[in-house]
């Protein structure tokens, strides 16, 4: 389906470290089946490594509210978090 193809495109572009297209992707997979949790993982994961935490804990919570069960989502939540919070301290 639509999601789907978008979603693996989405990775392909990631891996390629073409971030912003990748983002554009995942967000279009979203809007097509806005219950799709992969997707929103995996814009949380672009958006961690830009360092844009907010977003990506506001991805991964999506993850969890669609899934309890996804794990990976749950340990990249706790590490944004943490992550924000370093920033903090170091005054970013």
């Amino acid at each position: 389906d639509l999601a789907t193809a978008l979603n693996e495109r989405g990775q392909v572009r990631y891996l390629r470290v073409e971030f912003a297209a990748a983002v554009r992707d995942f967000t279009a997979a979203i809007e097509c089946q806005p219950a799709f949790e992969v997707p929103y993982y995996n814009r949380g994961l672009v958006r961690y490594r830009l360092g844009d935490f907010d977003e990506a804990m506001e991805d991964f919570r999506k993850v969890l509210e669609l899934n309890p069960q996804f794990e990976d989502a749950a340990l990249s939540l706790k590490q944004a978090i943490l992550d924000k919070e370093a920033k903090q301290k170091r005054g970013y």
